[in-house]
């Protein structure tokens, strides 16, 4: 992987983690366009590594909620909620890469997805939660359980999943979003770091080009994050979903065209 090809798949990660369109799905499919192999053990590794970047602007931007020591109950709503994605990931991670190395499949969600969003908010408009303090731990357990329909569905978006569920269980469009990312902290933390040491365990360690790709493209995804977060939240509360839903049909339907004429392998 060259520092070209670094710094393009970090402004995708730093661009679609925190929106509902798949960042993961946007990576595999950049990566493809690139020329780089998506099973190789390497890219694998990276295309999860690099989210600690994005994770990073989370922590910047909402610091004096994270580091707000007082107030227990949110770092136990965070290990109440993160707890069913640990299982999930641990359980399901080689199916999870096989289905990623899918373009077919990631389309196919993408659309379906889209069309959810089209509709979203029609189905659920009564939201009497409108911050992170009226959330309880019954309903971070259940946020926390939507979050797996994205490791179980790749394409879906572990963002849009959470969304979503806050919003069925009555969560405001903001309180939804900002949950989504505080959640985000613990569990992409967790898969980062079972990726880096699953990699360092099988193949012997980093070498030096590895080590500078993977700064470059945290770098990268962490700056772009802070402008997406601020971005998303004010497009959200001004615009609603559909814009979203249109958008992921969009790229669904472009995928299906690029598989179609030969230029994503499925």
């Amino acid at each position: 992987m060259t520092s070209i090809q670094s710094i393009i798949i970090g402004v995708v990660e730093g661009l679609t983690e925190f929106l509902p369109i798949s960042s993961t799905a946007h990576m595999r499919i950049t990566e493809n366009l690139l020329g780089i192999s998506t099973k190789d053990d390497y890219t694998k590794m990276f295309t999860v590594a690099i989210q600690l970047g994005a994770i990073l602007s989370v922590l910047v931007l909402y610091r004096k909620k994270f580091f707000e020591f007082k107030n227990w109950q949110f770092y136990a709503k965070l290990i109440v909620a993160v707890i069913p994605a640990l299982i999930f990931g641990k359980l399901f991670n080689e199916k999870i890469d096989l289905l990623l190395e899918k373009p077919l499949i990631i389309a196919v969600i993408m659309i379906v997805g889209g069309i959810v969003f089209l509709f979203i908010e029609n189905v659920f408009k009564v939201h009497t939660v409108d911050s992170e303090e009226k959330i309880n731990f019954i309903t971070s357990l259940k946020i926390g359980l939507f979050q797996c329909l994205a490791i179980l569905f790749p394409g879906l978006s572990r963002s849009a999943a959470t969304i979503l569920g806050g919003m069925s269980l009555k969560l405001t469009r903001a309180a939804a979003a900002e949950f989504s990312f505080f959640l985000a902290v613990p569990t992409m933390l967790a898969a980062t770091v079972y990726k880096l040491y699953k990699f360092y365990h099988d193949n012997g360690g980093f070498n030096a080009n590895d080590i500078k790709q993977l700064a470059i493209g945290n770098i990268v995804a962490f700056v772009v994050a802070l402008l997406a977060i601020k971005f998303f939240i004010q497009f959200l509360q001004k615009h609603g979903f559909k814009i979203w839903g249109i958008y992921r049909i969009a790229v669904g339907l472009v995928l299906l065209l690029l598989i179609y004429n030969g230029y994503l392998n499925n």
